[in-house]
Parts: structure tokens; sequence; C-alpha cells
């Protein structure tokens, strides 16, 4: 039985990541849901779940966030380390595949690149703009066709041909897609040319002006799609590895990343599952720019500010009001 628990939650915004680990990294428990809008439930359900799979009575001794929902997610949990979604992806695979040099990293709503020199970021790049190179694009597709998304991978392994799709943007690939059937090219050469003009919207993009150097590692939940993961092999010409916990790599890195704050976490305990928690903005007229600041409650008493400029309101957190 482990002697400790680190948490790390990774809260995006179309799912949310919990990972708990021993203190020697070993991965005890998992919890991958969608976020469907509703961070702060997807949280606590991830958070439940968890508390399931662990053995009862072992301390947690350390908890970190990452993800765009990261402050919120961070007040609501009492994390120890915050942290950005480069940090934490660069740390969990540096741990997991220490000779990784490139991070191929695709999300739901985002994508990025992640270039590592002995062991250090050296650079990086993210897509927020077009939604032709994320998971959701695919998850779309995958709908408009009748496949499963689980089953889209496999299907493009099944193309003679593939046919070429315009990818690089989302509204002209699904038009082209919608042509291509039309005119009777068959399924499985569709989606083998939505794989590779994924990549190729990727490659333009992201990893536009990278150099891209191999042991390269593709992380992310699109990296359970083979048929991308064959179309990344054929465009670099280069091998890729997909680690154990691909789909849960942030979550992974900031769970590492909690470790050296062990014996003085500030985490709430997993009785924050139920909580009543509330999130209210209010336009603040201090001044010109008139933030919306944006306060957070858990059972009525405020836990965080967040959202102005000058930091009248920010400056007040977990750490000193309502713990």
């Amino acid at each position: 039985m482990p002697s400790k628990i680190f948490l790390g939650l990774d809260v995006g915004s179309v799912s949310t990541k919990v990972v708990a680990i021993d203190a020697l990294g070993h991965v005890l428990a998992r919890s991958y849901l969608p976020t469907q809008g509703q961070p702060i439930v997807a949280i606590q359900s991830a958070l439940r779940e968890i508390a399931r799979a662990l053995p009862p009575g072992v301390p947690v001794a350390g908890v970190a966030t990452t993800g765009s929902g990261r402050v919120m997610a961070s007040a609501l949990v009492g994390a120890d380390v915050v942290k950005n979604e480069i940090t934490a992806h660069a740390t969990a695979t540096l741990r997991v595949l220490p000779s990784v040099r490139t991070i191929i990293e695709i999300g739901g709503q985002d994508s990025k690149i992640i270039l590592l020199n002995h062991g250090v970021v050296t650079d990086f790049a993210m897509n927020t703009v077009c939604a032709a190179g994320t998971g959701s694009f695919l998850d779309r597709q995958a709908h408009r066709l009748g496949v499963p998304i689980t089953e889209l991978g496999e299907l493009a392994l099944k193309a003679a041909s593939p046919t070429r799709i315009a990818g690089r943007c989302a509204v002209f690939a699904e038009s082209d897609m919608i042509h291509k059937q039309q005119t009777g090219h068959s399924l499985s050469d569709i989606v083998a040319g939505l794989c590779e003009a994924l990549v190729r919207n990727y490659l333009s993009n992201v990893a536009k002006g990278k150099t891209i150097a191999g042991p390269v590692s593709f992380q992310g939940g699109v990296a359970a799609n083979v048929g991308i993961l064959k179309a990344f092999e054929s465009a670099l010409a280069l091998p890729i590895i997909v680690p154990e916990h691909y789909d849960v790599m942030g979550a992974l890195g900031v769970a590492y990343l909690a470790q050296p704050t062990a014996g003085q976490t500030r985490f709430r305990g997993f009785g924050v599952v139920a909580a009543d928690c509330q999130v209210k903005g209010e336009d603040c007229d201090g001044c010109g720019n008139r933030c919306e600041v944006v306060g957070f409650r858990i059972d009525g008493r405020v836990q965080a500010y967040w959202g102005d400029r000058c930091g009248k309101y920010s400056h007040v957190n977990y750490l000193s009001v309502g713990t």
C-alpha cells in the first residue's frame, strides 16, 4: 500500500483528467471525463471516481492543476502547484520517455508542439484558432459519416487510395469531404484522407518552421487514432511513440510536479465532491478598464477572484479567505 498520494488535474474545455500517483510516480488511478461546459461538475465527478479507486486511509500529500481551467480547479481543490500545459506535458514525457526530442499533442480543442533538448523545453507552439487540426473536428466528421470515433482510425488503415481532402480550414474540409462522397469515393479512402489532412494542417500551422527531431511522442486524446498515427509517421518518415497514458499526460505531469510539496498540501480533501460551488461575474468600476471580475465561492464563502488587471481582487484567494 502506498504511503502517500499525489493528484494531478488537467481541466480543459473538452475533457477533464485526474491522475493519482504514489511517491515513486506509479499511476494508482486515473479518470477521463467530458467537461461538457461544466468544469466544476466534471472535476467533482472525476475526484469521486479517483476516491473510489484509491486505497482508504492513505493521505494526499500534494495536488497540482493545469489546463485552461487550472485557476478555477486550483481554487476548488486547494492546489499546491498551478502550471501551464506546456510544462505539464514536458514534465510527464521527460519522466516516462526521457529521450524524446519532440512532443506532438492534439486534444479536443487545441494542439501543440513542444521541442526538447537535453531535458529542457527549447521551443513550443500552440494552435487554438482553427478546429481543423483538433479532436473535436474528427468527432464531428465521424458523427456525420456515421462511424464511431473509436473505429475511425482502423477504418483509415483499410484505405486503398486515400482521398485528398482540403484540410486548412474546418469548413472547407467538410465541404470537400461531402463532395468526395458525392463523387463516389469509398468511406475508408475519405477517412484516410481526413487523417492525412489533419496531419498536413498540424505540420503547416502548429509545427511551421520547427525542426522535428526524433524520438517523437504523440499524446492527447487523438493519439488513440491509429489512422492519424500512421499519417504522422508517413509524413515525418519517423517512428512515433504513443505513451501508455497518452490521454492524461498533462494531469500526470502536474502530479509529478506536486511531489516536492509533500507534507505541506493545501488539498481540501475529497469532501469537495459534495461542495456547493458558485461562480459569479461582475463589472468592476474602479477604473476605465471596467474588468469583469469573477468570484469563486464554495458553500457561499469566497475562495478566489480572477479577471481583474490591477490585482485589486485577484490577490484574494483560497490561501487567505474562506479556508
